[in-house]
């Protein structure tokens, strides 16, 4: 497949046979070479080739294989020729993550690190359909699925100020329950405020450089302060509405010839109207599940430090399909964007950030893997021109789960992970060889490409001092 070098950090897929528009990767001469190693740049050619999309099929830095859209993939698409493709939104439905600042010092944090993990651990449900003792009621469910985590608030887990400083202010409108199965609710019912596996992890880290001392000021971003990452998404009952959609669309609509995995349907048809419907229904579980956790460790945090303040950062999500306004030949207009493992990136001034943050631009997230640094940026007008405001959404895999099991010894890793002083709380062995640091590709480098290109500037660098995994 031709890829043509654009500049040090742009590549495209020139536009060829059935293809609507070109592809476009955002990536490094290193990160092509990562990218080149799977079926992602076939996947981005792909999605080109879909009804009603805009402008260019993308991949973010961290661009790896994904179902249908490459994980990193981002896609713009026409409201009335377009399609809404539930591979281009994920399996695990607003998977994201958001940062809770504390006033700990490091110094301080550090003498009962241990007693605190352990104490995350007991407190947090984590793993492979784990959940709470307690149940959901179905019409608590129900509240979740359509207020989100403003649900959560109103029961007692955090503060008004809390919605306020997330995507969507964490409650999408146009989520319908009765677009949500029996089966994908049954799933969901006892997962809330739980964080699953996988790549889902909690993380006590340090705030170790500040690289925008202005933007970091207004973010609450503080040198030698610690910082606490949650990083999970809908759990059972996103998985189980992006299977039950897939399917449906597949009765109805058929495989693309391209690959059968972006099945999809029409975004004005009554079953694209459903599956957004009950994709805003997961994705407000997702917001509601971040938001109980965070309460649960500002629990554990007033254990520890009686004295604590932890308020809200951020909460960005990742695999989304959403509307919003953009600009096409000059003209503003709506249009459905996928970000499928990509972060919003909006600059300063757009109607959808936080009053707070409103004059510099959105927080965007970008977490490492759990050996290496994450990094806070901000959103910026470029990536509003160049990627629909989107920009990586962290280091992107270059090894298999599978393969990671096969070849990597969790002892080894422990010992790596002591050796950088980062304690490591986790539910398997099998879970610590599936997300070793070596199974991801080079954060650093992923997040230089944003920072190049302009789709997210780099505001602060944080090190994680204590990992907690399902």
């Amino acid at each position: 497949m031709e890829l043509k070098k654009i500049s040090e950090v742009e590549w495209e897929i020139p536009k060829t046979g059935k293809m609507n528009v070109p592809g476009k990767v955002f990536a490094s001469e290193k990160l092509v070479e990562n990218i080149k190693g799977d079926k992602s740049l076939e996947q981005v050619k792909n999605v080109a080739m879909l009804p009603g999309i805009v402008k260019a099929s993308l991949a973010m830095p961290d661009a790896h294989q994904g179902y249908g859209f490459p994980i990193g993939g981002v896609a713009a698409f026409d409201l009335d020729k377009g399609v809404v493709s539930p591979g281009g939104v994920g399996y695990d439905i607003n998977c994201g993550v958001r940062v809770l600042l504390t006033d700990i010092s490091v110094e301080k944090f550090m003498k009962k690190r241990k007693e605190f993990l352990h104490d995350l651990k007991r407190t947090i449900p984590s793993g492979v359909g784990r959940g709470h003792k307690e149940k959901l009621s179905k019409e608590e469910l129900n509240g979740i699925l359509v207020g989100g985590a403003e649900w959560a608030v109103k029961n007692g887990y955090g503060k008004k100020e809390d919605l306020e400083r997330c995507e969507e202010n964490a409650k999408m409108e146009g989520a319908n329950p009765e677009d949500v199965s029996q089966r994908a609710k049954a799933r969901g019912l006892g997962q809330a405020g739980t964080l699953g596996a996988g790549n889902h992890f909690l993380e006590v880290q340090v705030v170790e450089d500040i690289l925008d001392e202005s933007v970091a000021k207004k973010f609450g971003l503080k040198k030698d302060n610690v910082v606490i990452m949650i990083h999970c998404g809908s759990r059972g009952l996103g998985h189980q509405v992006a299977s039950d959609y897939i399917k449906l669309m597949e009765e109805e609509y058929g495989q693309p010839e391209q690959d059968r995995e972006l099945v999809n349907a029409p975004i004005n048809s009554e079953l694209g109207k459903k599956y957004i419907s009950a994709m805003n229904c997961a994705i407000n579980f997702a917001f509601c599940n971040r938001q109980i956790i965070m309460h649960f460790v500002r629990g554990v945090l007033k254990r520890h430090f009686p004295d604590a303040e932890g308020d809200l950062l951020y909460d960005v999500c990742h695999n989304v399909a959403k509307f919003e306004e953009h600009v096409v030949a000059g003209k503003k207009k709506v249009l459905c964007v996928h970000r499928k493992g990509a972060t919003r990136s909006f600059g300063a001034g757009r109607k959808e950030i936080p009053k707070i943050y409103k004059d510099v631009g959105q927080p965007v997230i970008i977490p490492g893997s759990m050996g290496t640094a994450s990094y806070i940026l901000v959103g910026t007008k470029k990536a509003e021109e160049v990627s629909w405001g989107s920009t990586a959404h962290g280091a992107g895999r270059v090894m298999s789960r599978s393969q990671a099991i096969r070849t990597l010894d969790s002892e080894k890793i422990k010992q790596d992970l002591e050796k950088k002083d980062i304690l490591i709380e986790a539910g398997s062995e099998k879970g610590i060889k599936e997300e070793a640091p070596q199974v991801y590709k080079d954060i650093d480098e992923v997040v230089r490409v944003s920072d190049e290109l302009g789709i997210g500037k780099v505001v602060a660098k944080v090190r994680p001092l204590g990992v907690m995994k399902g």
